[in-house]
């Protein structure tokens, strides 16, 4: 029992110092532990740190690669202008050898022309000797020429005058029939019937008159006086209401052309006649007027020089 005693007594010995043993152990686990838990926080915040730099970093990275990409756009653009400046150098380089080629031959041409002129020069120079002389045979030439004109002239006034004489004898003191000027005027009404072109029986006895006074008075012109007897149609401003005519213009040129067609008949050429109608647009009286309107529908004929 004593044995018992002291083995119970050396067990609980032991098992103190074992308490002991394991109060100290855990005491130590316990300090390991909370530093442990602090390196782990620790180690936590510089990963939430690193964490941030990472991010930071990468959103940098991205920022470069853009920067990067557009760099190496705008390389590839640079590139392109280059290569099209090279081309137009070269192209520009040949044009300039084409340019070197034109300028010679056209110094050439130059030369060539420089010397034509200078013989030109000397041909004209030996020329002026002979321009005065040319000079006073060309003024001579106009003052001769002139002095023709003026005789043909007077020719074509005399023979207008004698013209217009032998009308004034031929139709006596008829007041429908008048010499104005030079001009030889017969009322519509003495050749025409109201708004017709057709020659009345009294108009073509008149005109048979005309025509034979005419072709006396031809006869005695000179063959080289271009004269021409032109025929005017006139009418009154009252405006024309028929079938057959549209206007006064139309009216006025088909009793011209009447005419015209009727001295053909009677023997004068058809190359010295002309044919016009004015309609109402020449009126010798403006007033509106009975007299004045029948005044205004007349036919003139016309001696002159083409």
């Amino acid at each position: 029992r004593t044995q018992a005693l002291t083995e119970s007594s050396a067990a609980k010995d032991a098992l103190e110092a074992e308490r002991e043993t394991l109060l100290a152990d855990l005491l130590l686990s316990r300090e390991d532990r909370e530093r442990v838990m602090a390196q782990l926080g620790a180690a936590r915040d510089r990963s939430r740190a690193l964490s941030g730099e990472l991010a930071d970093v990468e959103e940098r990275t991205v920022l470069a690669q853009r920067e990067i990409d557009r760099r190496d756009i705008r390389i590839e653009e640079l590139m392109l202008a280059l290569d099209q400046t090279e081309a137009a150098l070269d192209e520009e380089t040949e044009l300039t050898a084409d340019a070197r080629g034109l300028a010679a031959r056209l110094t050439s041409e130059v030369n060539d022309l420089n010397e034509r002129l200078a013989e030109v020069q000397a041909s004209l120079e030996a020329s002026e000797a002979t321009v005065g002389d040319r000079d006073l045979e060309i003024a001579d030439l106009n003052a001769r020429l002139n002095q023709a004109l003026v005789r043909r002239v007077e020719e074509l006034a005399r023979y207008r005058s004698e013209f217009f004489g032998r009308l004034r004898e031929v139709l006596g003191q008829r007041t429908d029939v008048r010499v104005v000027g030079d001009r030889f005027v017969f009322q519509s009404e003495v050749l025409f019937a109201t708004g017709s072109a057709t020659l009345a029986l009294e108009g073509r006895r008149q005109l048979a008159q005309l025509a034979d006074t005419l072709q006396r008075v031809i006869a005695d012109l000179p063959p080289d006086i271009d004269w021409i007897l032109r025929v005017d149609g006139h009418t009154d401003v009252r405006p024309i209401s028929s079938v057959q005519f549209a206007s006064n213009w139309e009216l006025s040129a088909a009793r011209a052309i009447e005419v015209v067609e009727f001295l053909i008949t009677q023997g004068l050429p058809a190359d010295r006649l002309a044919a016009a109608g004015f309609g109402e647009y020449q009126p010798l009286d403006p007033r509106p007027l009975e007299e004045a309107y029948q005044r205004n529908r007349r036919i003139e004929l016309k001696f002159d020089q083409r």
